[in-house]
């Protein structure tokens, strides 16, 4: 994926490690979700951390509510190798329980942690553990004076609330840290972020929180994480939605692809269909994306359904495939080959070709 018209200068920030993934400091932009299943399940946490690693996640989230979901986070731990960050509210002590219990990172809105003595407990085990903590402040869940002082959550109470967290941080000489300012309402989000990222030099975790279900979160979020990502802003992303956490994940990549800032698996460039389409594009497109979601390998492969832009789309793809009456044209590398490859036959033959030019284009690497 060559985009040449646009560059993206990202905002400067300090270099903090959740496990082995770096965060800011011009790092790749890494990618989160978090599990939606009951921490004290641990078989099916497991296993929907497993599915998150298929599709490429870098980190992972854990809620843990009370003492029970810990001891099952302790166990979660030893049996996964993504990074993992224990998500705390309101209770202090399962900040230090996940801490032990080996936790990469911990999420924490010392808002509704309680007094300074209980935040100063979980840095200083924090530091004696060498993990970061993000400071997650949320526009529906900020400290009762600051809402008393503005009335409504906006994005100069956001920012008040970062920073008095922020202040304490630096007041306990602890600098591993990033920091979120998440609202569902994206403009509240993004002017959020811009003043916050003005006034500090460590990563930014951006997102639109609670954005909705996977169509119109996945808009909300598309908008929101990209506007900030295109000034600069963001470190490390997580797309909420109201959908299994793949999605989340899935979505994310997406986002960064389109933006030339990291690319992951196969970018399918598709027509939207019309009656000039000599094959059932829409179903051909999904069959071979639902197939093909286990490649990692950085792709561009068009389908489109006649020629009109078939050949030009095919011509600057890694793979192409230009409609035409019972046999479509193949392209590879922007060279039309000799074969056609028969209508009814495409996903098949697709995939077989895709995987081909997949294991051709690693093996150059490994080679090199």
């Amino acid at each position: 994926m060559n985009n040449k018209c646009k560059i993206i200068n990202r905002r400067k920030s300090d270099r903090i490690y959740v496990g082995k993934v770096a965060i800011g400091n011009n790092a790749p932009i890494s990618v989160q979700s978090m599990t939606n299943t009951r921490t004290t399940n641990i078989s099916k946490t497991i296993n929907q951390i497993l599915e998150l690693q298929k599709v490429g996640v870098d980190i992972v989230r854990i809620s843990i509510p009370n003492l029970k979901a810990a001891e099952s986070f302790k166990e979660i731990k030893k049996q996964t190798n993504v990074p993992l960050i224990a998500d705390i509210h309101f209770d202090y002590r399962l900040a230090l329980q996940a801490i032990k219990y080996g936790a990469d990172c911990l999420r924490i809105n010392p808002g509704n942690i309680g007094n300074k003595r209980r935040v100063s407990e979980i840095i200083s085990y924090a530091k004696d553990e060498n993990i970061p903590i993000r400071i997650g402040v949320n526009a529906g869940s900020l400290e009762k004076d600051i809402l008393k002082k503005y009335k409504i959550p906006t994005p100069d109470a956001l920012v008040e609330s970062a920073m008095r967290h922020i202040e304490y941080f630096d007041a306990l000489n602890f600098n591993q840290f990033k920091v979120s300012v998440k609202a569902s309402d994206v403009f509240l989000a993004i002017e959020s972020y811009r003043m916050l990222g003005k006034k500090i030099t460590q990563p930014l975790h951006i997102g639109i929180t609670e954005s909705g279900g996977l169509r119109n979160g996945t808009v909300k979020s598309s908008i929101g994480i990209a506007l900030l990502l295109l000034e600069g802003i963001g470190d490390t992303i997580r797309v909420s939605l109201a959908a299994h956490p793949t999605e989340e994940v899935k979505v994310g990549y997406d986002i960064l692809k389109v933006l030339s800032l990291r690319a992951r698996g196969i970018n399918f460039i598709a027509c939207p269909t019309c009656s000039r389409q000599e094959f059932d594009v829409i179903n051909t497109v999904n069959q071979l994306e639902k197939n093909l979601e286990d490649i990692s390998t950085p792709i561009d492969v068009s389908i489109i359904g006649c020629v009109v832009n078939g050949i030009g789309e095919s011509k600057i793809a890694t793979l192409g495939l230009a409609g035409s009456h019972k046999k479509s044209a193949f392209y590879e590398d922007g060279v039309r080959q000799k074969e056609k490859i028969k209508n009814e036959e495409i996903i098949e033959k697709m995939e077989i070709k895709i995987r081909k030019k997949i294991d051709k284009l690693n093996n150059s690497k490994k080679n090199n």
